[in-house]
């Protein structure tokens, strides 16, 4: 079993950056697949990114393409969530998963959750 703890969000105005970082304690971090998902109020968690074992494969929600990328260091057992050009609509409580299997974009694949951390995005 492992557990994840968040860290890194805050308040940060339109177009600025964030650095997101999971850090995994009691098992070794490279066994998994790890994932990125966001919760905005009243709404659904959704997925943002998710990172393969060995960080060869990388996959991206349509509307972050292009802004954030998802990075390991399993030395460190620690993934990281760099977002660049914040949007409003990227506030969020924005949480790391770890995956037993291959590298998915679903919640419901996802077996350890960390606690969450907020970001937020305005002027």
């Amino acid at each position: 079993q492992v557990q994840l703890v968040e860290s890194g969000g805050g308040l940060v105005q339109p177009g600025g950056s964030l650095r997101l970082s999971c850090a995994a304690s009691g098992s070794r971090l490279s066994i998994y697949a790890m994932g990125w998902f966001r919760q905005a109020p009243g709404k659904d968690r959704e997925f943002v990114a998710a990172i393969s074992r060995t960080g060869i494969s990388k996959q991206y929600t349509d509307s972050v393409k292009g802004r954030f990328t998802i990075s390991r260091d399993n030395a460190k057992n620690t993934v990281y969530l760099e977002m660049n050009s914040l949007e409003p609509e990227d506030t969020a409580v924005y949480y790391c998963a770890a995956n037993t299997g291959p590298v998915a974009v679903h919640t419901a694949d996802y077996n350890y959750w960390g606690q969450g951390t907020q970001v937020t995005v305005s002027s």
